[in-house]
Formats: structure tokens, sequence, C-alpha cells
């Protein structure tokens, strides 16, 4: 089965080395993966605020695109990997509005029309994590570590894959990623963090509330022994990473603890080489860390 990828905007850029772990482990577990032809801006993040019928309409497009695109599953839906969480959770509730608001769904489909594409709902969304646990499955990934993880991780979900759209896993308490980890030889920890919000992009608009709300994450998952975080979004990563050296100035802290995407991890379990996953990306190396404070 033939999995459509839409990649958006940040694994184009700054979730660049999501992008090649994912393409990596895919290809070592002989998934296929195509890239959706002509995609576009989900419409996620700030432009949802300010226009959300124009925000439905853009990932309306992806959609009409995939379902002309893609060859149906054995359940007669397309399937559609979006790996960024926000257009992943954007995406799912485009579908959403357009089944159940009758208005939104006739302007939207007008702005297809004159688009001379159609959907007519039959793609599913997917995030990678969901097809590596359920149609993958752990048993053929264990298959194909070469060499355990052997870390201590703490699973960091974040507050949009799953919720308030998604159905592949507990919304409250989710172990997807946690049975992953254990699968390619990491010891996924016990912690309250797992879902908390870590602020998005309030990092560059109230950045105080937004350093505060990455400080916490880190500073749990550190107390807890965690060796290194593993994430699924591309703006938690680049949160939680990059604006380390912020925190410690904020809060007389010493974080420096690596966040790489789960991806990586899995890569990295099965062998193949770093560059192809975009390890020399991080700006905090994989290495054992600490985080004071």
């Amino acid at each position: 089965m033939k999995y459509l990828y839409y990649p958006g905007c940040s694994l184009k850029s700054t979730g660049k080395p999501y992008e090649e772990s994912l393409k990596a482990v895919f290809s070592a577990l002989k998934v296929p993966l195509e890239e959706l032809r002509d995609w576009n801006c989900c419409g996620a993040t700030a432009y949802m605020a300010v226009d959300e019928v124009k925000s439905f309409a853009l990932s309306a497009r992806n959609l009409a695109l995939a379902e002309s695109q893609g060859e149906p599953a054995p359940n007669g839906m397309v399937q559609l990997i979006a790996p960024c969480s926000a257009c992943y959770a954007g995406t799912l509730k485009t579908q959403r509005y357009l089944a159940e608001n009758a208005d939104i769904r006739r302007r939207v489909e007008r702005g297809l029309s004159d688009a001379s594409l159609t959907y007519s709902g039959r793609v599913q969304v997917r995030h990678p994590l969901d097809v590596l646990i359920n149609d993958v499955g752990v048993e053929r990934i264990k298959e194909a570590v070469k060499s355990p993880l052997g870390a201590r991780v703490a699973c960091y979900y974040g507050c949009q894959i799953v919720r308030p759209y998604a159905a592949f896993d507990n919304q409250q308490v989710p172990a997807s990623l946690d049975t992953l980890v254990a699968a390619i030889g990491g010891t996924p920890l016990d912690w309250p963090m797992k879902t908390r919000c870590c602020g998005g992009s309030l990092v560059g608009t109230i950045r105080e509330v937004g350093l505060r709300l990455n400080y916490l994450i880190l500073r749990e998952a550190s107390r807890r022994g965690a060796d290194l975080v593993a994430t699924t979004c591309p703006l938690c990563q680049f949160g939680l990473e990059c604006f380390q050296p912020g925190m410690n100035a904020s809060f007389q802290a010493s974080v420096r603890m690596p966040v790489a995407f789960f991806t990586q991890l899995v890569g990295l379990s099965f062998a193949i080489p770093e560059r192809e996953l975009g390890l020399q990306r991080l700006f905090v190396p994989y290495k054992k860390a600490s985080i004071g404070g």
C-alpha cells in the first residue's frame, strides 16, 4: 500500500531533520512514501485565526489533490501522512468542519471548483506514529532494530496529535510513542508532561510565557532522569531546543537537553547513518544531558 506524504512548510525548512529521518525510516521498513504533488501551506497557526474559512480551503485543496493522486487502501480511503502536528490537526479539523457544517462546506467547495478541484471525503489523514504502530506494527519494527537505543526517553506528544480530532491513541494518556521507544530498545519514562503545551509560537509573541512553558517541560524531563526528549512536532522541537539559552537566562538554570524527532531515534536503532537522519542539524547533540534549576 502506498502512502502519500504531505510535508507542509516546516519539514522543508526548520523541521528538515524530521523529513530526512522520516524518509530514511520508511525506506528501511520498505514502506512506499510518495510526496503529494503541488501541495500548499495548510493554513495552520495564525492564519486559522485571521480567516478560518480560507484556512479550511487551503487544507481542502491538499485533500483534493491527495484524492486525485492517491491509490485507495483496502478500506477505500487514500492514505495521506501529515507529520507536522499543526498540519495534522488542522487537516483533521478541516475534514470535521466540511462534514458537519454545510455553509463552510459550500463555500470551500466553491473555492475548489474555481481551481477545477473536487473533494468527496475519501482521504484518511494519518500521523506517521499511527502508521508505524498500527500499520507497520511493533514486531516488524523490532526485527529492524540493529542497535538498541539504550536511552531514557521523555516521550513528548505535544498538545495536537492526540486531541481533539485524532483517534489512534488515548487522548489523555497516550502510549503509542512510549510503545515505539520501548520497541527500539529505549526506556520510556513515566512523566506527567507528555501532552502539556510547549507554548508553540508564543516564544516569538509573548516570549516570557513561551520560555516558561518550554522550560517546565525540560525541567520535569530532567527530574525524571531523561537522557533526551523525543518529540513528534517540528514547532515543539524548535521551541524546546533552540531557546534553551533564553531559558537559562530567564530562570538562572543550566538547560542542556537534547530534543530529537522520534523518527531520528528509530533511525538510530536501525543503524541508519546519522547524517541521513539529520542528527548533525540538532543544536544540542544527542548525548547524556542534564538541566539545573
